[in-house]
């Protein structure tokens, strides 16, 4: 897929592609760690010939600008990235559609965007609600002891090996969710030959850094802190499409328990037998999920 540049009135640079009629309604497609654009090739495929597919590599992914600290990693910042790439290629209104980290900005980028009626619609891809997340965090051992991997990439002692092995050497040692025997080999190259920019990879692990989500030690007690509650957001009103692979063994299936209670216009679409990656591990169920959502929310 060819990729243009687009300049933010920020100042960040995103590489992106732009596809499909351009009167067409908007799909902005947002991708998670540790991938890019491409892991909705399927979907943009599939869509781009009635909708106006956008997908950028992110901040602090590929090409795309990386500005050093971890402070320019902050959810806020990359919420407004896609509100300002919207507004730089004439994008009124879109429909948000997120997976992973792309998913948990697309929460963000939903809420901060159906008041003004920026975002009409949003969908959501294996990326648990921050609300929900967070409990469970402190409350399940499934969730927390999957979630262990995100301390080991917040933790600068574990530089060194990105220093000498790129983003693969903390992935090898950090997780046990990875599925290369179900992406196509051409895909797999270019992922390993991308996790080998340092700077790219510092930058995306600072997507973890800069997050406030707070992940306990497995030795900490399996309950809410007294300190804690849940963000005092009013639930999304938005048609909201969640879909859910069910053998994720990163963001199990009980994120989807409560998720009524902050999305009032919900539809959850279940995919069983597929791990994380849903997008391209199970295109056609997501393609149909998409297909009858947004034919019905039109």
């Amino acid at each position: 897929m060819e990729q243009i540049r687009v300049t933010l009135a920020n100042g960040i640079e995103l590489d992106c592609v732009d596809v499909g009629p351009r009167d067409a309604p908007a799909l902005i497609f947002l991708h998670g760690f540790p991938e890019s654009h491409r892991t909705w090739r399927h979907q943009i495929a599939h869509f781009s010939d009635r909708f106006r597919c956008i997908a950028p590599d992110q901040r602090g992914y590929r090409g795309s600008s990386k500005p050093e600290g971890v402070d320019n990693y902050t959810p806020d910042k990359l919420v407004a990235d896609i509100f300002l790439l919207a507004a730089a290629l004439g994008v009124e209104n879109f429909t948000i559609v997120g997976h992973d980290w792309g998913g948990a900005i697309a929460w963000g980028v939903a809420r901060a965007g159906e008041d003004t009626g920026k975002v009409t619609r949003a969908i959501v891809a294996n990326a648990p609600h921050y609300a929900v997340f967070q409990k469970l965090l402190y409350t399940s051992p499934v969730q927390r002891g999957a979630s262990q991997y995100m301390r080991g990439f917040s933790d600068p002692a574990n530089d060194a090996v990105v220093r000498e092995h790129g983003l693969y050497g903390i992935l090898a040692q950090e997780i046990r969710w990875d599925a290369p025997d179900k992406m196509e080999p051409e895909e797999r190259a270019k992922l390993l030959e991308d996790w080998q920019d340092r700077d790219a990879a510092f930058a995306m692990l600072n997507w973890y850094r800069a997050s406030p989500v707070d992940i306990p030690t497995m030795d900490a007690p399996f309950e809410v802190p007294g300190d804690w509650s849940p963000p005092p957001f009013p639930p999304l009103t938005i048609p909201t499409l969640v879909i859910w692979a069910q053998d994720d063994l990163a963001l199990p299936p009980e994120n989807t328990d409560g998720l009524g209670e902050h999305v009032k216009d919900l539809t959850l679409v279940e995919v069983p037998d597929c791990g994380h990656f849903v997008p391209w591990e199970a295109p056609d169920a997501v393609n149909a999920a998409m297909e009858e959502f947004l034919a019905r929310t039109a």
